[in-house]
């Protein structure tokens, strides 16, 4: 993945928007990462890919409530969904 500084972002921002058009380019200021860039084309597949496995926890959800099983809505479940949500997100990542 590509770093630019913030002040090399804003001097080159033609540049960054070309980089951010083949991966993700990530922002630092003071030598610490603030930011990341990328292309809208990816943004929307993360975007996707993310409301696919929330629609695919609502309906294992409702399945298991079909069923008569009751499915606390504790830590644990906001955990998985949101670890679910991660592993889409590192699965986009080149």
């Amino acid at each position: 993945m590509r770093t630019m500084s913030a002040k090399e972002a804003k001097t080159r921002f033609g540049e960054l928007l070309l980089e951010a058009q083949k991966g993700p380019v990530t922002i630092e200021k003071n030598g610490r990462p603030v930011a990341v860039m990328y292309s809208m084309e990816s943004h929307e597949a993360a975007e996707k890919s993310r409301m696919e496995t929330l629609r695919q926890a609502v309906a294992e959800g409702v399945a298991a409530a079909d069923r008569g099983e009751l499915v606390p809505f504790d830590e644990a479940v906001i955990a998985d969904v949101t670890a679910r949500g991660a592993s889409v997100l590192d699965d986009e990542a080149p």
